[in-house]
Order: structure tokens, then C-alpha cells, then sequence
């Protein structure tokens, strides 16, 4: 089974708590994880497929933009109910998944290259909340060149490029 991805985003956009412009936790938010994401996969080896579920249903299920230390579990339990109807992974992809997204919070470091994507591309996105992403609570060595160098703008324009270069 294929996924659509933009019918699937509709679909959790469109249940989302709050503002989905406006909030940190938002699908704005999300799409930039998801850009992070692809990024990081893209020499770290992870399942994109996983690292771009991870970053629609990481913060989906938020209840507000404070504290609110289940939302990971309950991003997981939403993309288990719509497992099998609007995506469908194997067992063992799903459950990278739904580690991922209960503990991207709680847990500082994974050495799963699918897990710790993910939470690095999460983490590269902490400018929208004023902070800065610190190398220490990066899992992948791609995730701390990038904390490291300040910015992931550059590595974003020089994938552009070489693609640009072999299309």
C-alpha cells in the first residue's frame, strides 16, 4: 500500500488542538521536521517513510503548546488507529515508528539511524521556540554537524544543488 501523504496530512491537520499556523507544535512545525528529516535520512540511512510518519504524528496529538508530557504516546496510539486505513507499514517499521514518537521527549539518544533521525530533525527545529539545538542531545553525527555549523540552510541549498546537478 502506497501512502498518500497529502491526504494523510489533510486528514491529522484537520484534527489538530490549536492554530495550525501559529502554533510551535503545529503542522507547520511538522513540515519543517519533515524536511529536516528527509535531510538526515538522506545520509544516515533511515526509513524516510518512518521519519516522514514521525514527523505528521509527533506532536498531533498535543493538548496544548505547553507542558504535556503524553502527547508523544498519543501521536503514537492516533497513527496506530489509522494504520491499515490511511497508511500502512509492516510490524517492525511501525514499531520504529511508534517508539519514536512516544519517546521524543523523554529519551535523549538513540543509535537506531531511524529513531534518532527522527528525534534529531525534531530537535533541528528548536529555533521556532528561541532555542538553540545542542549538539550533547543529537543522535546522529549528520544531526551534530548541523547543531554544530548553526543552521541547517546550508545543507538544504547544497542537496538542492546537487540535485539540481544530476536530475
Amino acid at each position: 500500500m502506497s501512502i498518500d501523504f497529502d491526504a494523510l496530512w489533510k486528514h491529522v491537520s484537520s484534527n489538530f488542538f490549536g492554530d495550525p499556523i501559529h502554533s510551535p507544535h503545529g503542522p507547520a512545525h511538522w513540515k519543517r521536521v519533515e524536511r529536516n528529516g528527509v535531510l538526515l535520512a538522506s545520509r544516515t540511512g533511515a526509513d524516510v517513510t518512518v521519519v516522514r510518519l514521525f514527523a505528521l504524528f509527533h506532536d498531533s496529538k498535543r493538548e496544548n503548546d505547553m507542558t504535556d508530557p503524553e502527547h508523544g504516546l498519543r501521536g503514537a496510539q492516533y497513527a496506530r488507529t489509522l494504520k491499515g486505513s490511511l497508511f500502512d507499514l509492516d510490524d517492525r517499521r511501525f514499531a520504529l515508528l511508534d517508539y519514536a514518537c512516544t519517546w521524543h521527549t523523554d529519551i535523549d539518544h538513540s543509535d537506531d539511524p531511524t529513531i534518532g533521525s527522527c528525534w534529531d530533525a525534531d530537535r533541528l527545529d528548536l529555533g521556532r521556540v528561541g532555542m538553540i539545538p545542542n549538539r550533547n542531545l543529537m543522535s546522529t553525527d549528520f544531526g551534530k554537524l548541523i547543531a554544530d555549523t548553526g543552521t541547517i540552510f546550508p545543507f538544504i541549498k547544497q542537496t538542492e544543488q546537487d540535485a539540481a546537478a544530476n536530475p
